[in-house]
């Protein structure tokens, strides 16, 4: 029997995928104009960098992206966030790249989160990071999942994983039980942290009503502003 690898996390890095403006968030388009929904999308990405950034146990950002206007985007993050080239076959194909990448620029542990989490906070990733914590202890360095569901407990919203490569993403439909089924194959200690700010994703017009007005102000606010910088750059 092959041994297990060692589990650590010394050298945390996140992947965030968001592949294409013109793509993303789709199902809300029965709510929003496609204006809208750009600024809206924007100003969710953006938000997700500026908590990452002030979070202290992110050592690189991993951004996969086909689009050339969030790549301007990722360029404000200077080092800490660089970009990866989408490969085109989907959504886990996407993470994949992004895991790589990180894998190759030295992490011991990969966070995978969507960027349509419009009430992230580093609290939550703390919550995280310390139920990796306290699972790596008990386990002796056995492989750990920290798995947080959406609200309605069949997705995933965020996917804590060391080493990185201990399961495959299985993000979409039921995503939440096939990452439990992966992990359990993989013989990993599983933790599932159940909160409110990570379970809450901006996904349909339901989810849109749900969110409280102010914030999505704040949110169409930044994503002006990042709108208006794209537009600036691609001034000749």
């Amino acid at each position: 029997m092959s041994r297990q690898p060692i589990a650590h996390l010394s050298d945390i890095h996140v992947v965030l995928p968001i592949r294409s403006r013109d793509a993303a968030k789709t199902r809300l388009g029965l709510a929003l104009d496609p204006e809208e929904r750009d600024v809206l999308v924007l100003g969710m990405f953006d938000n997700t960098l500026r908590v990452l950034a002030g979070w202290p146990s992110c050592r690189l950002v991993h951004v996969v992206t086909s689009d050339a206007s969030i790549a301007a985007v990722v360029a404000r993050g200077a080092g800490s966030v660089v970009p990866v080239s989408d490969p085109g076959t989907g959504l886990n194909d996407a993470l994949r790249a992004g895991r790589d990448a990180a894998v190759a620029a030295g992490a011991t542990a990969v966070l995978m989160l969507p960027a349509d989490l419009p009430l992230l906070a580093s609290s939550s990733l703390d919550r995280m990071l310390d139920a990796a914590d306290a699972t790596l202890a008990a386990g002796n360095g056995r492989p750990v999942v920290v798995i947080a569901p959406a609200d309605a407990r069949t997705g995933t919203n965020a996917l804590l994983l060391a080493p990185p490569r201990i399961i495959e993403p299985h993000f979409g439909p039921e995503s939440f039980e096939a990452h439990l089924r992966a992990a359990a194959k993989a013989d990993a200690s599983v933790q599932v942290i159940n909160d409110v700010l990570l379970g809450f994703d901006l996904d349909t017009p339901d989810d849109l009503e749900r969110l409280d007005l102010a914030r999505r102000l704040e949110l169409e606010a930044i994503g002006d502003e990042i709108e208006d910088e794209i537009v600036f750059a691609a001034a000749p």
